[in-house]
């Protein structure tokens, strides 16, 4: 199985950047002599003689997204190929295993996987029948990402800076996560365990990143600051050998909180924005969804990014059992009133909390009166809202921002169209749409591909 293509990775989407889910795998395969074919289908056709070729093919589903693409891409895979063995890893793999090996997959495989795999493709090397799979939780040792096989970087998500767009590349310094947010598919994977990677294999990414026309690099951890010594020092080492180089990074709001004393410095090393899960201002919701902070928190962290000259980036779950509709108008004035109407993509006001196999929230006693069946083959658990309003009201936002989004509209426009739909929803009469700021006003950076889940 040691010949070209003999083994296919196939990529479905990772949020619009070059599939390092992907790179990491074929890296471990090629350290054991094997020769990977690689596919990214959200960038590239499927390739019908590749997949003809192939004795496995590992299809990538970190999100889920990805997942109910790749339960397409393996139907086409079996179509073309009836006797390849069809492997499922990350997240959502383990996390919807009944299904996926119930309709054609042959084995599944999550957390730190990539040992995992190269076993499974020795295994069958050997004629010998694997087993189904289980997530895996044993340190690794990295080698640095294959990329020379992937699509190049101007197919990927952009940065967004002062009208330009610049090549972006994505890179992980830890992966897990250490907390147990209910809402998350991280922790019924890792149970509350990270592991780093080695600064010097990071480090070593982005170079090759950066030869490729990078100047921008996103570190895609769960949370960056899990450790947060290993990150400054991944961080310091970038500025060193790149200092024109910025990046972005995602992290808590309690983490920002804990860690304020160096967020000056991450500045001044090249951090441009930090992605936070603020979820919601509602300390009922945030309680259900075990997130480690409150609404107070959110407004100490907002002021301590700025302070250091950051522009913060709030994610947002809207739509959960427990939020009102007057929490939810509370959420846009708070955008609008904190200037945070660049620093929100508009798809952040439309997300319906996702309730997939294995979610936390299945034993939670505050999710329980409101949880419905689940729908298989989308892959996750309905749940019916108590106000029939906030129902009501997910879906037209849902459609306004696609449409906005196909469209390219200002977001302050689309902001105040969602704002009419919610006061609307509440009986309340229509505001005065305000003026749009110039379109050609200073917006803070962010990426091109604002799509998660």
């Amino acid at each position: 199985m040691k010949e070209p293509g003999a083994i296919l990775l196939i990529a479905c989407y990772e949020l619009g950047h070059q599939p390092l889910a992907v790179a990491w795998p074929a890296a471990f395969l090629e350290r054991r002599g094997y020769a990977p074919a690689v596919m990214d289908v959200s960038v590239e056709p499927f390739d019908a003689e590749q997949v003809r070729h192939a004795r496995v093919v590992a299809i990538s589903v970190p999100m889920h997204t990805a997942l109910r693409l790749g339960v397409g891409v393996a139907a086409r895979v079996r179509q073309v190929n009836p006797s390849c063995h069809i492997c499922f890893y990350g997240l959502y793999a383990t996390l919807n295993a009944g299904y996926l090996l119930a309709h054609g997959a042959d084995s599944v495989l999550a957390g730190e996987l990539e040992r995992a795999l190269v076993e499974l493709v020795q295994t069958l090397k050997a004629g010998e029948r694997p087993g189904p799979g289980s997530p895996w939780l044993e340190k690794l040792d990295f080698p640095l990402p294959s990329r020379a096989k992937l699509p190049a970087l101007k197919k990927y998500a952009h940065l967004e800076r002062e009208g330009r767009l610049e090549l972006t590349g994505y890179v992980e310094a830890s992966r897990g996560c250490k907390h147990r947010c209910r809402h998350c598919p991280i922790p019924p994977v890792y149970g509350g365990r990270f592991f780093v990677v080695p600064r010097e294999v990071v480090l070593a990414d982005v170079r090759q990143l950066v030869e490729a026309g990078a100047t921008h690099i996103t570190f895609g951890d769960p949370d960056f600051l899990n450790g947060p010594g290993h990150a400054l020092a991944v961080a310091r080492g970038l500025h060193a050998e790149f200092p024109a180089v910025t990046f972005d990074f995602t992290a808590k709001v309690e983490h920002l909180l804990r860690q304020r004393q160096h967020l000056g410095e991450l500045a001044a090393l090249g951090c441009v924005f930090i992605v936070s899960a603020v979820e919601s201002l509602s300390d009922t919701v945030l309680a259900h969804l075990d997130k480690g902070h409150t609404r107070a928190d959110v407004l100490e962290a907002l002021g301590a990014a700025r302070a250091a000259g950051i522009a913060l980036r709030p994610t947002w779950v809207p739509f959960t059992p427990w939020t009102t509709l007057d929490d939810y108008r509370e959420m846009l004035d708070f955008v609008e009133r904190e200037g945070l109407i660049d620093h929100v993509d508009p798809v952040q006001y439309s997300i319906r909390l996702l309730v997939p196999p294995g979610s936390l929230l299945l034993d939670s006693p505050a999710m329980r009166p409101y949880l419905g069946p689940l729908i298989e083959g989308s892959f996750y658990y309905r749940w019916m809202h108590p106000d029939p309003r906030m129902d009501r009201l997910q879906e037209p936002v849902a459609q306004l921002v696609a449409e906005a989004a196909d469209r390219k509209e200002d977001t302050a426009v689309t902001s105040a169209r969602i704002r009419a739909l919610a006061d609307d929803a509440a009986g309340r009469p229509a505001r005065a749409v305000p003026m749009a700021p110039p379109s050609d006003r200073k917006r803070p950076p962010r990426l091109t591909e604002p799509w998660f889940c």
